[in-house]
């Protein structure tokens, strides 16, 4: 009897053993060589293993503190992928469902958008060929996500986007269901290429490494070109942004997204320097009645599309002198019968075109806008 306990506690310890192995020679732990380091993106780079098997890393997929890294590993078979405890596909991404239009732009941008089957507010999509295609279905969103809609749709990846967390009931039924996910953070990127280069991570997930890298590179190189053939001489004009959300009027940190897009047209922020870093600060109506006294252009005021709905949105700043010279300009030109905005889904890949309207705001032109408008 005694022999026979001894027999069974020294298979039990060898079992436990060789499962504690398993868990150390992890897929994971192999994905150890970097295939792609970004030049201005922060929050992601590729990795991969001997086997060529690769493993995209996202470090910030949401805004806050409160940051979990997310992985998706794409491996070349289904016997490489055997014990892998993560988040994985076999082969590229075939059949996508998109939870945010800056994925459809990215996806669009390397030859890709007939891989969307699904989409989180198709009413708002502005590109064409998705807003037509009646097989592309509306999945929901938050907590109002057809499940039943994305089963149908048999997708192999859903893109996720994510405000300050996880969204820890969705990933659990996405679990569930047994659909891969993986939480992009494009949105979180102030850098405006930055931004933009999250497009080389969308490519590898569908399997285009190469056109997402060769897209990118050719909006950097725009964007360089545009920014380099401004001029820094002469007085840079003074500009205010947004309009007050319940009497607070929120200005965003020197180092945000619009903010180096504005540095880099050759225009001066007029709130710089109060406010380095760390998101948007409220201030008051009367301060920011002064700011856009002394503004020489006023870009994106929320939603208006005339000079009066600008005056009925904040009468208060009605007689201001940008708003009596017309030099107000909204980023709304390109949108959706249902209110989408063309901003927030292509312009995300093509800050170079961002780039190009504001330096013709900035210099005074009256050159065609793509995405801005000068309220009239």
């Amino acid at each position: 009897m005694k022999k026979i306990c001894t027999i069974i506690l020294c298979f039990m310890a060898l079992t436990l053993c060789v499962s504690c192995l398993g868990e150390i020679a992890s897929p994971a732990t192999e994905f150890t060589n970097i295939v792609y380091q970004p030049r201005h993106a922060t929050g992601f780079l590729i990795a991969e293993d001997e086997a060529h098997n690769r493993l995209l890393r996202v470090t910030r997929p949401w805004q806050g503190e409160e940051l979990k890294e997310q992985t998706l590993a794409i491996f070349n078979s289904a016997e490489e992928a055997q014990g892998y405890k993560g988040q994985y596909i076999v082969g590229p991404a075939k059949r996508v469902v998109c939870m945010s239009t800056s994925h459809v732009a990215m996806l669009d941008a390397v030859g890709c958008v007939d891989a969307i089957v699904g989409l989180s507010g198709k009413d708002y999509v502005m590109n064409e060929t998705i807003a037509q295609r009646t097989e592309v279905l509306d999945v929901g969103y938050d907590s109002n996500l057809d499940y039943e809609a994305l089963l149908s749709l048999h997708p192999d990846l859903v893109l996720m986007y994510g405000i300050t967390s996880e969204n820890g009931a969705q990933t659990a039924k996405l679990r569930e269901l047994r659909i891969p996910y993986i939480y992009l953070g494009d949105y979180t990127e102030q850098s405006p290429l930055g931004k933009a280069e999250w497009v080389v991570a969308v490519a590898e997930i569908v399997g285009v490494q190469e056109a997402g890298i060769a897209t990118f590179g050719e909006v950097e190189q725009r964007y360089l070109e545009v920014k380099g053939s401004i001029s820094t001489e002469g007085r840079r004009p003074k500009v205010m942004l947004n309009t007050p959300y319940q009497d607070v009027w929120y200005m965003p940190s020197d180092d945000s997204y619009m903010v180096q897009l504005i540095e880099d047209a050759g225009g001066e922020y007029i709130y710089k320097g109060n406010n380095p870093t760390g998101g948007s600060r409220g201030i008051g109506l009367e301060e920011a009645l002064t700011l856009v006294g002394s503004a020489d252009i006023w870009l994106n005021p929320s939603q208006c599309l005339t000079l009066e709905e600008l005056r009925r949105s904040v009468p208060h700043f009605a007689n201001c002198g940008v708003v009596e010279r017309g030099d107000v300009y909204n980023n709304n030109h390109r949108r959706s019968p249902k209110g989408g905005s063309d901003f927030w889904e292509s312009a995300i890949v093509r800050p170079d075109r961002v780039l190009s309207d504001l330096k013709i705001i900035m210099e005074g032109g009256e050159d065609e806008l793509y995405y801005h408008h000068r309220l009239r």
